[in-house]
């Protein structure tokens, strides 16, 4: 099967800088990246799961699709604020890139800013107008998500690797995990789990700190499958750890 993290005709990756690899940011990036690929091409048909008139279905939903939009904006803001900032000190001949990246974020954010107002909308009133439009919203959003998580692990990911260390890669994902409540995150940990491959979920599990890991097997992995459950009807509920 073709690796999605594959550089397409026509884009080039950033000049990487001399030395040694100091941490392994692109191992690390592409499994956040394969839970928001799947996140959001789930989306529209979440929406579309929804009756006209179910607001029990509508609010459940919308939540967690709020959950995603979340998760997704801190995931950037990190970025923006831990990495982007270094990679364009560390490493000049990057600028390009970096400006780039930050210019699909911003796209991104408008994105999600439009999204908000629609998604609480239909919450209340799930009526087809706003399911369509909500559905669009989302569809446009996958689109660009899929340009952007590609290119930012196939360009500038590689250079991360030799400019930043380990631990400042650790602050990128303490930054998201600080800005949520542990019963969030081992119910969404059990969704990055199942949506990257074996070995990736055994040495994703590896960083997570202890609590959370814990957390996880104590409730996480059973909240999980509730959720997914409820979400899809029907669907085997895919494997994780």
């Amino acid at each position: 099967m073709t690796d999605f993290f594959t550089m397409q005709p026509g884009e080039t990756a950033a000049p990487l800088p001399p030395g040694p690899v100091l941490c392994t940011g692109t191992a690390g990036m592409r499994r956040i990246h394969r839970f928001f690929l799947w996140a959001y091409d789930e989306a529209p048909g979440l929406v579309r799961s929804v009756a006209a008139g179910d607001t029990a279905r509508a609010a459940y939903v919308g939540e967690v699709l709020g959950n995603f939009d979340k998760v997704l904006h801190i995931h950037h803001e990190g970025e923006d604020l831990l990495m982007y900032p270094q990679l364009e000190q560390r490493a000049p001949a990057c600028a390009l890139h970096v400006a780039q990246m930050l210019e699909q974020h911003r796209q991104v954010t408008q994105r999600l800013e439009g999204i908000e107002p629609i998604r609480l909308r239909w919450m209340a009133a799930p009526d087809p107008e706003s399911a369509a439009e909500l559905a669009a919203r989302y569809e446009d959003l996958s689109a660009i998500l899929k340009v952007h998580l590609r290119r930012e692990v196939t360009e500038v990911m590689p250079v991360a690797d030799r400019v930043m260390t380990e631990e400042e890669m650790n602050g990128l994902g303490q930054h998201s995990i600080e800005q949520f409540d542990k019963k969030f995150l081992v119910t969404y940990l059990g969704m990055v789990l199942a949506t990257n491959p074996p070995a990736d979920r055994r040495e994703l599990f590896k960083e997570i700190p202890p609590p959370v890991r814990l957390g996880y097997r104590l409730i996480g992995r059973r909240m999980y499958r509730k959720q997914y459950s409820t979400l899809f009807p029907g669907r085997p509920i895919p494997e994780t750890l």
